[in-house]
């Protein structure tokens, strides 16, 4: 892992070939200059890793040319479907949706453009199927348009080709008590606050409880707390847990089960550019929520950061 620069890290564990991938934020330079695409990695134990594996190169005429952030990789209905963040000049950002056959792709677009909205600046979509089947898309409304960003979810059509009716509100940043005003210098000169959301990621527990990761700033820098969803649904309404899961320069996590079924961490940390490395490490699932469990063995190559662990 200390050899591989990744921000947004995503896994994607393989049972029928007793392995997993690692996607994520690949690009040397991910904030100027143009995209190469996305590649992935192979592990069979979390600690040693093969690749990159070239998982995403954009198409000729292809809208998007840089800033290629935070794929996620989820299989639904047969098929493999990436959903990834693009933009381009004279296009707001957004999330469009990738497809392919296979895991380690080669995936291709399969929605039209972006699904969130074309007016709005938007990044990291991520798919939930609620308990009805339905599938929606949960996606941030950027802090650069609204100032204090917001989580929102967007029904999506049942092949996952376009979105369907129009964006429903979840939270804005603000409302978690953990969350703190971005402090940069495009910032300083406003007369109101700024607040992030970042990396949105929706986990069913086992109790049959939606928790919901999600990435802001905190008071030591780069965070990553949860919200827990009242009526079990993605329409919520969504209760911010008082701290974060983890405090310190680190986030944009997701949540997974190894092979052997022990839930895991996955995030990146640092958060700062070319420093950023995938970070993995226990969970313990309680009846609502999660928390940090002492690091195991098969994890020794991750650091460990102060957090809300099990006591």
């Amino acid at each position: 892992m200390s050899e591989i620069q990744i921000r947004d890290p995503f896994v994607l564990p393989l049972p029928e070939s007793n392995e997993y991938l690692l996607f994520g934020s690949t690009d040397p330079n991910l904030w100027s200059g143009p995209a190469t695409g996305f590649d992935c990695y192979r592990s069979s134990d979390l600690v040693h890793w093969e690749g990159p594996v070239p998982a995403f190169r954009p198409p000729p005429g292809f809208w998007s040319h840089e800033q290629y952030w935070a794929p996620e990789v989820h299989y639904y209905r047969g098929r493999y479907f990436m959903f990834a963040t693009f933009t381009a000049p004279g296009h707001f950002r957004g999330t469009q949706i990738l497809s392919a056959n296979r895991p380690e792709g080669p995936y291709t677009p399969w929605s039209h453009g972006p699904v969130t909205p074309r007016n709005w600046q938007c990044l990291d979509g991520t798919l939930h199927v609620d308990g009805d089947g339905a599938p929606w898309m949960v996606f941030c409304h950027e802090w650069k348009q609204v100032h204090d960003g917001t989580v929102m979810a967007q029904r999506l059509s049942p092949d996952l080709r376009k979105a369907e009716g129009t964006p429903v509100f979840l939270f804005s940043a603000s409302d978690a008590p953990w969350s703190r005003p971005l402090e940069v210098p495009s910032t300083r000169a406003l007369d109101f606050p700024v607040y992030v959301t970042d990396g949105p990621y929706l986990h069913r527990l086992s109790s049959g409880s939606l928790i919901m990761l999600w990435s802001s700033f905190g008071d030591h820098g780069y965070a990553m707390g949860i919200a827990r969803s009242v009526s079990g649904t993605v329409l919520g309404p969504w209760i911010q847990e008082d701290e974060p899961l983890w405090g310190t320069d680190g986030g944009h996590g997701m949540i997974a089960r190894t092979l052997d079924g022990q839930l895991f961490l996955t995030l990146h940390q640092p958060n700062n550019s070319p420093q950023e490395r995938a970070s993995f490490h226990h969970l313990k699932e309680l009846e609502d929520t999660v928390v940090l469990a002492p690091p195991a063995a098969v994890f020794s190559n991750s650091r460990t950061t102060p957090g809300r662990q099990l006591q």
